[in-house]
């Protein structure tokens, strides 16, 4: 009987072994990463790349666009047009004021510089915006801005590709003047969003932000990367935030878009990019990148800082097409 027992417990114990050089051997195999899966396509890309043409350079640095306008105090400069934006920079002199208008079908978004600028937006509460803020309207919702305090203000303006705004003539506004090969009539359209009425705020899509506040202030050395600040099914602008990291070698191109560009306003330290054709460039706040459609373009954290680029691109779906041996990333 005792020896029974004896090879019974023997055997247990062999069994529990033998299991246990199972789930060992087994830790391995679980234990690696699984394989990213990517797909592999052949993407259309132009014989010859898209040249910068224009107002269109690689790089617009802010501190060529004030020199150039030394010594005044309200100006325009236009920076990118293309089929989808048009955007400039605009400085308004102390009491200076723009009329009510609206685009009518695209948001509008501006980054603030300099000075301070009072916005006034149908349906909010006027608020004073100083450098730093970010702030969009809906489409069809009618707004104004007004420098206040005894400094010119600075601003970014971005707006759809080629379009002028409309004004609101509901109560008996004047006709604006031709502009641009165009002429203002006086229409009518029915107040539903389709064909007509204004677009909502919601909680993506927020009046303005605070990006030194709401980010730097509380995450000077981190935090989180930032995310939307803008978007919707035709619109994005995505705040990209981090520390700065190794630039890497030419070697890694990044990635295209086919048919259609995409820029960024660098809001904090330094951004370099990899630009097909260009070699590598590295902006400074303030300054503007563009990267025309099907141009190998490759964005990183330039070292030594915490780092802060505004990407405007199509959407969040739009595809980004790496190098075959990239495995999908950069």
């Amino acid at each position: 009987m005792r020896t029974s027992l004896k090879f019974a417990g023997l055997k247990f114990a062999g069994l529990k072994l033998a299991a246990c050089l199972m789930a060992l051997l087994m830790v391995p195999a679980m234990a690696q990463p699984q394989q990213r899966k990517v797909y592999l396509d052949w993407a259309p890309k132009p014989d010859r790349l898209p040249e910068y043409t224009g107002v269109n350079r690689p790089i617009t640095r802010l501190a060529d666009v004030l020199a150039k306008h030394k010594g005044q105090a309200s100006w325009t400069e236009d920076v990118i047009e293309t089929e989808r934006y048009s955007a400039r920079w605009i400085s308004m002199a102390p009491g200076e004021k723009t009329r009510q208008m609206f685009y009518g079908d695209d948001r509008t978004v501006w980054v603030v510089w300099g000075g301070k600028v009072r916005f006034r937006i149908y349906g909010q509460k006027p608020f004073v915006a100083s450098k730093g803020f970010l702030v969009q309207v809906p489409l069809r919702v009618p707004f104004s801005m007004e420098t206040v305090g005894d400094e010119p203000s600075l601003r970014f303006e971005v707006t759809r590709g080629g379009t002028l705004p409309s004004y609101p003539a509901n109560e008996g506004e004047p006709m604006p003047p031709p502009r641009d090969g165009q002429h203002y009539v006086k229409v009518s359209y029915p107040p539903t969003p389709v064909a007509g009425g204004m677009d909502e705020y919601t909680e993506k899509n927020r009046p303005y932000m605070d990006f030194f506040k709401d980010l730097v202030e509380k995450y000077p050395t981190g935090g989180p990367r930032g995310g939307l600040f803008m978007g919707d099914h035709d619109n994005q602008a995505a705040i990209i935030r981090g520390m700065g990291v190794p630039i890497p070698p030419a070697t890694n191109k990044g990635h295209f878009h086919i048919a259609n560009d995409e820029f960024w306003f660098i809001l904090e330290g330094k951004i370099a990019y990899e630009m097909e054709g260009k070699g590598l460039i590295v902006g400074d706040a303030g300054d503007i990148v563009l990267a025309l459609p099907g141009r190998f373009h490759r964005a990183g954290w330039a070292p030594g800082q915490m780092d802060t680029r505004l990407a405007f691109n199509r959407s969040p779906t739009m595809q980004h097409n790496y190098a075959e041996d990239a495995n999908g990333t950069q």
